[in-house]
């Protein structure tokens, strides 16, 4: 599979669901336009990034499959939040959030190519989680940026790392998808894509064979 994203965390959700990945980031004018709804942002960006990286292979992947997602911290009252650039930009946001429940949206992308690049099939979709954080203290928000945990986040918090998870009081849908990829969807999606009649869990047998040689 090629992975049309540098994400550490993506990266490491794809290989525990038993890919072998080809890292290929896509440079694209993350912009929003004007009067953009969110979910169309990343379903936007996320297509932008598949085709982009699509255009820069000169033989398509030996599963075929390329991947592409994009994902925000948004919510009605506060508009997209974006990583924070200093400090002080990280610290507001968690201000922000706090004692407050807001949406994480991943637009997602996948490509079924040909050894020669063509396009064989294609899936996309938008996945949706409602996090909601406790009440934060200034001492609690100062404490957790000082452990540089915000600065290459969107919404300036990890939920899968031990100091980020202690912000979140409850989430209602897919974690994964929190984290930066909503693993159990994108599996029926490429299942359905690659007719695997084995379904979610097609990916897994290589690691299940790997371990049983």
């Amino acid at each position: 599979m090629i992975l049309a994203s540098q994400s550490p965390r993506r990266r490491q959700l794809l290989e525990e669901a038993g890919f072998a990945l080809k890292i290929c980031p896509a440079d694209i004018d993350e912009a929003a336009r004007p009067d953009e709804r969110p979910t169309d942002l990343v379903r936007r960006l996320a297509s932008q990034k598949a085709k982009a990286c699509r255009q820069m292979l000169s033989q398509g992947p030996a599963d075929g499959l390329l991947v592409a997602a994009d994902t925000i911290v948004w919510s009605p009252e506060l508009g997209v939040l974006a990583k924070p650039t200093a400090p002080g930009d990280a610290r507001r946001t968690l201000a922000a959030l706090s004692g407050r429940t807001h949406h994480v949206s991943t637009g997602v992308s996948a490509l079924l190519l040909s050894p020669t690049c063509e396009v064989l099939g294609s899936a996309s979709f938008v996945e949706t989680t409602d996090v909601t954080f406790y009440e934060l203290t200034e001492a609690e928000i100062d404490a957790y940026v000082a452990t540089g945990d915000p600065m290459d986040k969107a919404g300036s918090y990890g939920i899968q790392t031990p100091a980020g998870r202690l912000l979140v009081k409850s989430i209602h849908g897919d974690y994964d998808n929190v984290v930066g990829l909503p693993i159990p969807r994108l599996l029926r999606a490429l299942s359905t894509l690659t007719h695997h009649g084995t379904g979610i869990l097609w990916p897994l047998q290589n690691i299940t064979t790997a371990i049983k040689a």
